[in-house]
């Protein structure tokens, strides 16, 4: 199993801070849920993670390795950002 690590993330857009510094390890095994308002910066936390996006400063990790290092990604992470996107018949295990 695999762990994700977010290290001083930080993400900014021009004059607006996204990602403020963020930290926080979740750890192989786990249901970890990423709950906040909108615009509190989930969505660009998770972009980051998955090298959708590259950092302003910091780091994030899955497994150590950054998401795009990793040579078969979606065997250690599956993400879906946009639970519209999800097929109705589907389970998250799926």
């Amino acid at each position: 199993m695999t762990s994700i690590d977010v290290r001083d993330l930080t993400k900014e857009y021009g004059p607006r801070r996204a990602v403020d510094r963020l930290t926080f390890s979740v750890r192989p095994g786990r249901v970890t849920g990423f709950l906040g308002p909108n615009g509190a910066g989930k969505s660009t936390t998770l972009r980051l993670v998955l090298g959708l996006d590259k950092p302003t400063a910091g780091t994030a990790t899955v497994g150590g390795r950054a998401y795009t290092a990793l040579r078969q990604p979606l065997r250690h992470v599956g993400a879906l950002l946009d639970a519209q996107a999800a097929h109705g018949s589907r389970t998250g295990r799926d």
